[in-house]
């Protein structure tokens, strides 16, 4: 499918952590596509196979009947069962290459990139977008080092594909982003973390919007 890059603008990615079982999660998704997420990943680190793959069924469902595209984090057995709308992979993760391979030319891959060298590397494999970070200290990876905004500028004008920020972005600190050629950001505690998650999205969405037009 072709990728807008519209739909990057606020892209979220679930974390379990703040959801106390499947149909939390689930609720929290559908208030996060209510609240303007365009795109959202499905990242599941502990379910064994069996239990990601009914999630996973719910969460294609779920975001097929709301019009937004559905991403499976690293499993691209599981996106190819369910349907879903493409896979993200980080460096550690499944090659580009061989995940396109796997899922053909009509569904998107997203990578994981640091440096404009692993973000090339990432386009040449067929790569449909970039996650660059983390852009800010996160508590949702702890290994992840923060990486200059010099190193983001970098990475969007080295690639000709859309690059989102990722990494302890808050409505607070969104707008530090603004100039680094960033179609939008990916956000995993800023919305999920919320008590009110659509209101959280809708503030987001705006903001994100703002760093776009001052890409």
């Amino acid at each position: 499918m072709k990728l807008q890059e519209n739909a990057l603008r606020l892209y979220a990615v679930t974390d379990r952590a703040w959801a106390a079982d499947e149909a939390a999660l689930l609720s929290q998704v559908e208030a996060a596509i209510d609240g303007g997420a365009g795109m959202v990943q499905l990242r599941e680190k502990q379910l064994e196979e069996g239990a990601f793959f009914k999630e996973a069924e719910r969460f294609v469902a779920l975001c097929r009947r709301k019009g937004v595209i559905s991403i499976i984090n690293d499993n691209v057995a599981v996106a190819l069962r369910t349907g879903a709308d493409g896979v993200h992979v980080g460096q550690e993760d499944l090659a580009a290459g061989r995940v396109r391979e796997l899922l053909g030319p009509d569904r998107i891959i997203g990578v994981s990139a640091h440096n404009p060298e692993e973000a090339l590397a990432a386009q040449a494999a067929g790569a449909d977008y970039l996650g660059v970070g983390a852009a800010f200290v996160t508590g949702t990876k702890t290994d992840a080092r923060p990486i200059s905004r010099e190193t983001i500028r970098a990475v969007t004008a080295a690639v000709d594909i859309p690059v989102v920020a990722i990494g302890g972005i808050t409505g607070e600190n969104i707008l530090d982003l603004a100039g680094c050629g960033l179609c939008g950001v990916a956000v995993v505690s800023a919305l999920f973390a919320q008590r009110d998650v659509k209101a959280a999205a809708q503030k987001l969405r705006r903001l994100s919007e703002r760093i776009a037009r001052n890409a």
